[in-house]
């Protein structure tokens, strides 16, 4: 179609040929097989000059049309990638959501104004392609997957306890003294809880461990922590400002602590493709400036 109102616009096939870096027994060869395709002559060719039937006179008109919108098309695209605009579908845990990515969103939205966010927060694991999500933070070791994963922060979880609580009832020594303490259970699944210890030298102790709150929200142990209920096991990141303050005191600090696994970082995963939507490149290099700026005794 291209070589064809080339032609046309040029007058000649040589001309053409010079434009699109044909020969012109190529473009010639390209014509035919158009005329072929659509079962119409086109062009009539004479030694000297070249014009068009009534067919090519209507298709030149509407291949003009479609070529310019064509172009219209790959500038649009263009730009899109260019810059970050259009829906970005982000889906993040809950605690770390609330925490760190919800607050920053209005300074992001004022740096990017064309871009346009749907948030979604749940403790579950997303299928990025089912939910059709463009972006997930997720905590805790991850499985291997054709995902692209951009580590945000590192971290790891701390027992920790106000100094009231602590007052009322002695700090544990022991790891296995926890059993009669009032500890707040971040519930993953309906079995029993399990806080898992290693020592500096790599040995292992599993205390089962009870309460007065179990719940599935991360937020809510927190807040329950922080009201001196009892002792809890928290992402360090959720409560570092409460560490350093003193309004939460951390205990077993020679200890690594979990109660899943012990690889505890914060990631972004998203689906891998040949051309980054400039809105997700984006948005991937906020998150790192955003948790660099909250968390900056964490590299990133």
């Amino acid at each position: 179609m291209r070589v064809f109102v080339s032609v046309v616009q040029s007058g000649s096939l040589s001309a053409a040929g010079r434009l699109l870096g044909l020969s012109p027994a190529s473009v010639s060869r390209q014509l035919q097989s158009l005329e072929e395709g659509l079962g119409a002559r086109l062009i009539h060719r004479t030694s000297r000059r070249l014009t068009l039937t009534e067919a090519g006179e209507l298709y030149a008109r509407q291949a003009e049309q479609i070529l310019h919108q064509v172009e219209e098309a790959n500038a649009s695209v263009s730009s899109l990638e260019l810059k970050p605009r259009g829906m970005l579908r982000v889906h993040s845990r809950m605690l770390v959501g609330q925490h760190y990515i919800v607050p920053a969103l209005p300074r992001f939205l004022a740096e990017y104004p064309d871009v346009e966010l749907d948030i979604s927060l749940s403790n579950e694991l997303v299928d990025l392609i089912e939910r059709n999500v463009d972006i997930d933070i997720r905590i805790g070791k991850l499985e291997d997957s054709a995902l692209m994963v951009r580590k945000l922060a590192s971290s790891e979880r701390i027992v920790c306890a106000t100094p009231d609580y602590l007052a009322r009832h002695p700090a544990p020594r022991e790891p296995m003294e926890l059993m009669r303490h009032n500890c707040l259970i971040y519930r993953v699944n309906m079995a029993r809880t399990i806080w898992r210890f290693l020592d500096r030298d790599g040995a292992l102790t599993e205390v089962p461990v009870h309460g007065s709150i179990r719940s599935d929200n991360g937020p809510a142990v927190v807040a329950a922590a922080k009201a001196g209920i009892g002792i809890a096991l928290l992402p360090d990141w959720s409560i570092h400002r409460e560490l350093a303050d003193g309004r939460l005191v951390r205990l077993f600090a020679s200890h690594t602590v979990s109660h899943t696994e012990f690889e505890n970082g914060i990631y972004a995963v998203y689906l891998r493709t040949p051309h980054m939507p400039a809105r997700l490149r984006a948005f991937l290099d906020f998150l790192v400036a955003q948790f660099r700026e909250a968390l900056p005794e964490r590299p990133t």
